[in-house]
């Protein structure tokens, strides 16, 4: 009987190409296609003269992106290759949170003793959970219940079940809370560079209980100096979202302050913080290659020095 075996084999051989092929261009469009950075929102203005709508209904539409494409709990999926992105909306899903925090524990209550609105406090919940679980409950799962909850508390705020108070006081802590952020973030970006060996730590976090600053080591992988870059973004688009939103909402105050100016800077730096390099280079001062990393951290660290000013000038102007 004759051996065909080496005929059959050499048969299939095309068509183990064509799936292999079909396979690889699968992953890259996917990939490609889940490397997009979001747009900006456009958000309905329509209810302008409800304080607190602008802030609420920016929150909800950016966690309404994560919740329709969420990447860092990938595994089964070619965006798992992806990391890019991922750290972009992990920079983006930890401004939400500071936002969603203030709401909860000032925007939304006259004082500190009233009891917790019921409906900020289920979005700031939901919005704790681990970004990287992807079951029991998965990530989407808690933005979509974030996202609900803060609609809840839109429509209570517009029938007058719920409040919003745009005080000085409450613009003042949140802005405190994104110079913290801001800090830590442009602290990863500021130890890009390889020719330095620690820097001094710039947020609150790292200092503990002495106001001295502390040194901090710095050992940064290469293949992370891309992730320190995109997480730095994704928290700029998010504040960059927020700002616009603040603007309408602090409108008053702000004007009152004379520092309407002051934040349309903010936001213009923010802005200048989209910036998109076909590559993250990490180059030397004399290299032929940009340091990335020290080109957002410039603007970045811009945009947090003038809210520092904007924090001196609603507490003392």
């Amino acid at each position: 009987m004759e051996d065909n075996s080496f005929e059959i084999s050499s048969k299939s051989r095309p068509a183990i190409y064509i799936i292999i092929l079909v396979i690889v261009v699968f992953t890259l469009v996917v990939m490609a296609a889940n490397s997009v950075k979001p747009g900006r929102l456009s958000v309905d203005r329509a209810n302008e003269q409800i304080k607190g709508a602008a802030f609420i209904k920016t929150n909800q539409a950016m966690i309404g992106q994560l919740s329709d494409n969420w990447l860092p709990n990938d595994l089964f999926w070619p965006t798992v290759l992806l990391d890019n992105m991922p750290n972009f909306q992990l920079g983006q899903l930890e401004a939400i949170r500071y936002n969603v925090r203030v709401l909860r524990d000032n925007l939304s209550r006259m004082r500190t003793t009233d009891k917790l609105d019921p409906s900020a406090e289920g979005a700031f919940t939901a919005l704790s959970n681990d970004p990287k679980k992807w079951w029991m409950p998965s990530a989407e799962s808690r933005w979509r219940k974030a996202y609900a909850d803060l609609e809840t508390f839109y429509q209570d705020l517009a029938s007058g079940k719920s409040y919003f108070y745009p005080r000085a006081d409450n613009l003042v802590e949140l802005l405190n809370q994104y110079a913290s952020l801001m800090g830590g973030a442009n602290t990863r970006l500021i130890h890009a560079p390889r020719d330095i060996n620690h820097v001094l730590a710039d947020d609150q976090e790292t200092k503990g209980d002495s106001q001295t600053p502390g040194m901090v080591d710095v050992n940064i992988p290469w293949q992370r100096i891309d992730d320190n870059f995109y997480y730095a973004q994704g928290i700029a688009y998010a504040l960059y979202e927020s700002f616009t939103a603040i603007r309408s909402d602090f409108i008053d105050i702000l004007t009152k302050k004379n520092s309407l100016t002051l934040v349309d800077k903010i936001i213009q730096d923010l802005e200048r913080c989209y910036f998109e390099p076909i590559i993250v280079f990490n180059g030397d001062p004399e290299s032929i290659f940009a340091n990335h990393s020290l080109n957002l951290s410039g603007i970045f660290n811009d945009a947090r020095q003038k809210i520092n000013s904007l924090i001196v000038a609603l507490t003392q102007g």
